[in-house]
């Protein structure tokens, strides 16, 4: 993991971004999955294949810790897809929420067969190539997760069978 933010560096290849502001609700994580999976799908990351699998793995992730440890009440958050548009497996997630003093830590040791949460930044950090956090962009309260997924180097079956 890497505690300092990643200043994202200008692409140099053509990217294909969404943008999403969200109620930081189950139900807004549940939409950005959602909305994140079609929008790949479109982009030409199909339905059922690893990358798809993964990469809205991650976003259902990110934007669940977002809304059940990052929530201000009142206050949205905000959810950025980037991918490249070669090769299309390329993508990074960022979720900003406004608790900039919860930062991410990853459990010390998994939780036991019969505990519901935990597993989380587990599975992201197995996934994704790479991911962090950081400070909001222009001094606005709060924080940015983010992952980048490059093509599936570790089977997302391989993952979830030793979480």
């Amino acid at each position: 993991m890497t505690s300092n933010p990643a200043t994202p560096t200008p692409p140099t290849v053509p990217t294909r971004h969404l943008e999403l502001r969200l109620s930081p609700t189950p139900r807004g994580a549940r939409l950005a999955r959602r909305l994140c999976a079609e929008r790949l799908h479109a982009w030409g990351i199909p339905y059922g294949t690893e990358a798809h699998e993964a990469v809205s793995l991650l976003v259902a992730e990110l934007c669940t810790n977002a809304v059940r440890h990052g929530r201000v009440r009142g206050r949205d958050f905000h959810l950025r897809l980037t991918v490249a548009v070669q090769p299309a497996t390329a993508v990074r997630i960022e979720v900003a929420d406004t608790r900039g003093e919860r930062t991410p830590e990853p459990a010390p040791q998994l939780p036991g067969p019969d505990s519901t949460d935990g597993r989380g930044l587990v599975l992201v950090a197995a996934l994704a190539d790479r991911w962090g956090w950081g400070p909001r962009p222009c001094g606005a309260p709060g924080k940015v997760v983010w992952a980048e997924y490059g093509g599936p180097s570790h089977p997302a079956q391989t993952v979830l069978g030793q979480i």
